[in-house]
């Protein structure tokens, strides 16, 4: 990677394969990965923590006024300090999964993290996944990605995420049918295909496959 800084932008719905693949893309690049998608996790949590509905404008809008998220990294892996807890294992249950879809509907809540978002991504090179990066958050991303798979592929690769957490895979695809329909249709920021971004459709792709389609773009970038 040259010293020039960029910007790769990798949204999709629930299960394409977004952290995955933008976590091996920032390894392959040697630049800074950022999951979105677990800020907003780390919302739905302290909501549930404090007994607020992850629906309630009026409280989350004041939640976030004072809520302290940062991103640190140790032994290459990404930690979320929720008001100075690492809070990363406990973001990962399908009850926060629902929540997060939730405040992510919420202007004030997307606002605050937009905010840190954007902070990050103008202080260093960024890969950046979540719903609306190439579309909102980073509208002038280098390279903008939307990945996308059958929700059946989607579910199985999500339910063999969380084997040890109890659930059954038509709890999965119900969970992932619930984000998609709450992520496409919120009036603010919505999960979108930014007009430039590059579709790829991953449903019978590997891994490799995918991440080395996405690197050959970001190589004709630079």
């Amino acid at each position: 990677m040259s010293d020039k800084k960029i910007s790769i932008a990798i949204d999709g719905p629930a299960g394409a394969g977004k952290s995955t693949i933008a976590k091996l893309i920032s390894k392959k690049l040697g630049i800074l990965y950022l999951d979105t998608g677990a800020m907003y996790r780390a919302v739905a949590l302290k909501a549930i923590n404090e007994n607020i509905d992850t629906l309630d404008e009026e409280k989350l809008s004041k939640l976030v006024e004072n809520i302290n998220i940062e991103i640190v990294y140790s032994k290459d892996e990404q930690k979320i300090i929720l008001d100075g807890e690492d809070v990363s294992s406990l973001i990962r249950t399908p009850e926060v999964s629902i929540g997060a879809s939730n405040v992510a509907t919420i202007p004030d809540v997307r606002i605050k993290m937009v905010e840190l978002q954007r902070k990050i991504s103008s202080e260093s090179s960024v890969v950046m996944d979540g719903r609306d990066i190439g579309s909102y958050v980073l509208p002038n991303a280098d390279v903008k990605i939307f990945l996308n798979a059958d929700i059946k592929e989607r579910a199985k690769r999500r339910y063999s995420e969380q084997l040890s957490k109890n659930i059954t895979l038509e709890e999965v695809l119900k969970d992932i049918e619930y984000r998609d329909k709450n992520d496409s249709s919120r009036s603010f920021a919505p999960l979108i295909k930014a007009s430039d971004a590059i579709e790829i459709d991953t449903t019978n792709m590997s891994i490799d496959e995918v991440v080395n389609t996405i690197l050959g773009y970001v190589k004709n970038y630079g």
